[in-house]
């Protein structure tokens, strides 16, 4: 008990030093991460899968935006990779609707990843933040936040 008590302390601890390199702005956190799109995205999938939960979709925004783009009559590439990777877990997520059932809205937790097309070379890794009214975070969604930003740091290594 107190060895998972020190490890989250010195997870949390490290995410609190490390925050400038996360923000994007109140409502999404975006990190730039050097590597291919394949790589970092293993990365993920493996943190992921590291916090004993596993994927369960994949949103192909990437691909959607271009194949939809040629119908609509627009040329300009957004993204060379883009993915949303969904994910649950299903003591948190319970943790988080019996808090308020109205926080179904969080769920299923989902990282993009996405290489810009004007940026090739740099991976992005974002996710939007859980936020309650005015912004303020509830102890349960902190928990959802810290679950991404655990991720995220995992994945960046």
């Amino acid at each position: 008990m107190l060895n998972k008590m020190f490890k989250r302390a010195l997870v949390l601890f490290a995410l609190v030093w490390c925050v400038p390199a996360f923000a994007a702005g109140s409502h999404m956190v975006v990190k730039q991460v050097k590597g291919s799109f394949e790589d970092v995205r293993d990365a993920l999938v493996f943190a992921i899968n590291g916090q004993g939960l596993v994927v369960n979709a994949v949103s192909h925004v990437g691909d959607m935006l271009d194949r939809t783009g040629r119908d609509l009559g627009y040329t300009t590439k957004v993204y060379e990779h883009a993915e949303g990777l969904e994910f649950c877990s299903a003591a948190l997520s319970r943790k988080m609707m019996e808090a308020d059932p109205d926080n179904i809205v969080f769920c299923p937790y989902t990282i993009y990843i996405y290489v810009r097309a004007d940026q090739p070379g740099t991976v992005y890794l974002a996710y939007r933040r859980p936020l309650a009214d005015k912004g303020m975070q509830t102890p349960v969604l902190q928990d959802v936040e810290t679950l991404y930003q655990t991720i995220l740091s995992e994945a960046a290594q």
